[in-house]
């Protein structure tokens, strides 16, 4: 039976026509045959520019931006999606959304460190949004891996850098190359290439491997989890929710509250 899943961007993707195309590609790529993977950004005008940076690298404004990520997730419910992904490396409302909605909710960063950290690998993260080091490190330790994680650090080129490169990825792939090596000097022994556009960047060149460190393929990562649970689900196998972190309320009164705060899906 045909899976299918609502990805959800933390860019608007209509403004990065590269980006958007290359992440289509390799989730054929990595995907079953019969997963179908639905793309979703944020809504036009969520952000001055193309970048969304400058908003996400505040508490505050992430918060407030990931009220899209959660109407996002009803919507996907109510529409009959199979699983929600957050396939952004922040993982906006993972834990709330999960405690929302009663199908499968993956998070991006989440999967791609669990991936990492397999047999007990210790692991470390490359940002090219140097805030989000600190925030990663906190959802590691949230997610219970904080005692592999080597660090998380700035990999020393931007945003629109990696756009650039999509065009010409061999310097920016050498830049690469020397931060994870600083990683790996440090113990790491699989590298989370950060953020979901240098991830894409990196699969499309075949980076799987620096140094004999294995190069997580985060969006990979997710899909391969999305498609699993999904199954689990299916057959009445998935483990269900409990406790203050993981009861689903009653959605007649979520709808209600959803509605006094005018947050309903659109």
């Amino acid at each position: 039976m045909a899976i299918r899943i609502w990805h959800q961007s933390f860019t608007v993707l209509s403004d990065l026509e590269a980006y958007d195309a290359a992440l289509q590609e390799h989730f054929r790529r990595v995907s079953r045959p019969d997963t179908v993977i639905d793309m979703h950004g944020m809504r036009e005008g969520t952000y001055r520019t193309n970048y969304p940076g400058d908003d996400i690298k505040h508490v505050g404004f992430q918060f407030l931006h990931s009220i899209q990520f959660m109407q996002g997730a009803l919507l996907a419910e109510r529409q009959g999606y199979d699983a929600y992904a957050l396939s952004t490396l922040p993982e906006p409302g993972l834990r709330e959304i999960r405690a929302l909605i009663d199908i499968p909710v993956v998070g991006y960063g989440e999967c791609a460190a669990r991936a990492a950290g397999r047999n007990g690998r210790k692991f470390g993260a490359l940002v090219f949004i140097p805030e989000l080091a600190e925030l990663y490190s906190d959802n590691i330790h949230r997610h219970g891996l904080g005692g592999q994680l080597v660090g998380a650090r700035d990999v020393g080129f931007r945003f629109t850098d990696v756009l650039a490169a999509f065009d010409r990825p061999g310097p920016l792939i050498d830049q690469f190359r020397d931060a994870a090596r600083r990683l790996i000097a440090a113990g790491a022994q699989a590298i989370v290439p950060g953020e979901a556009p240098l991830n894409v960047l990196l699969a499309m060149n075949g980076v799987t491997e620096v140094d004999g460190a294995e190069i997580i393929d985060s969006l990979g990562a997710w899909v391969r989890t999305a498609e699993a649970e999904v199954e689990l689900h299916r057959t009445g196998r998935a483990e269900v929710g409990s406790g203050y972190f993981g009861a689903i309320p009653d959605p007649v009164r979520r709808d209600e509250i959803l509605a006094f705060y005018g947050l309903k899906p659109i």
